[in-house]
């Protein structure tokens, strides 16, 4: 039996932003850059990359000169954690990279994501939980509610955790998963939550990062969502707001320009958009992209 796409898939609603700012916007400077090509895009390849290779990859992108790196999610994976200790324990991070660790918002994988920085001297603690209408159905089964309480029950023992770390310079990233597929207005509600947690200021700014998790629309409609939070989130002057797009639809590269236009600081991809499925947005097209314009990538 055959269907028609109209019986089969469901268009992305359009968002509603008449007065929308960005399609007249240039790109001016680069964002602040982060490499995730030692988590995301190595959990894409086919025989993931062991501790030597990792090695090779963490110093060629200090050579490239990315101040921000992913370097993995250690409450997930042995070879993860041990590889973080490892450059930690033999200086190998210069003093002006810092790196970043993921971690999903639960205890247990918080308190080992920061076990694993001990003694490092600068660190992103990247904290994350999905709040997309499908995932809060089918995954989680809970409502709003239930799921916000996840993402701030997190982010106080982050905030915790990095009060009793006082020697490690510690920023924190919050990340609603599936944003691109997650009501605006509750992903700024659980954003806000967060904030309220952390207490940002504007000399110690935490990171927001938006991602679309999986590219289900296109484009526009990414700047349109980012320009929306960029309008709405609270203290706006306390966030460094964050892209981490993927190249499910082909146009990450696309996305990530136009949500530069549309307010974002900073861009979390990988050398080529190597990453999952399709990829992630391919940091070096960005960055050729500029260059040809006359921005300094």
């Amino acid at each position: 039996m055959t269907f028609t796409p109209g019986e089969k898939y469901k268009a992305f609603a359009p968002i509603n932003l008449p007065d929308r700012q960005w399609p007249t916007k240039v790109i001016e400077k680069a964002p602040i850059w982060c490499s995730v090509d030692l988590r995301d895009g190595n959990q894409a390849l086919i025989e993931p990359m062991g501790h030597e290779r990792k090695l090779r990859m963490f110093r060629h992108l200090v050579e490239l000169g990315f101040k921000e790196i992913e370097v993995g999610f250690p409450s997930a994976s042995q070879t993860d954690f041990d590889f973080v200790r490892f450059l930690i324990e033999q200086n190998e991070i210069p003093d002006d990279v810092r790196i970043q660790v993921l971690t999903q918002s639960r205890e247990e994988l918080i308190r080992r994501t920061f076990d694993s920085i001990k003694g490092a001297k600068k660190a992103i603690v990247h904290l994350y939980n999905s709040t997309s209408t499908l995932q809060r159905r089918v995954v989680f089964d809970l409502d709003r509610e239930g799921i916000q309480k996840i993402a701030t029950e997190g982010a106080v023992l982050v905030r915790q955790l990095a009060d009793e770390m006082p020697e490690t310079d510690i920023q924190m990233e919050y990340s609603p998963e599936s944003f691109t597929q997650t009501e605006l207005d509750y992903a700024c509600e659980v954003c806000a939550a967060v904030m309220e947690i952390w207490k940002p200021t504007v000399d110690n700014k935490i990171i927001i990062n938006l991602p679309a998790t999986v590219e289900v629309a296109s484009a526009n409609i990414y700047a349109d969502q980012i320009e929306w939070m960029h309008r709405n989130l609270p203290d706006r002057d306390k966030i460094t707001l964050s892209l981490h797009p993927h190249n499910d639809r082909g146009t990450g590269v696309a996305a990530a320009e136009f949500g530069i236009m549309a307010g974002a600081d900073r861009v979390e991809g990988t050398l080529f958009g190597n990453g999952e499925r399709t990829g992630n947005v391919d940091v070096v097209n960005i960055a050729m992209n500029m260059y040809t314009q006359g921005v300094d990538p």
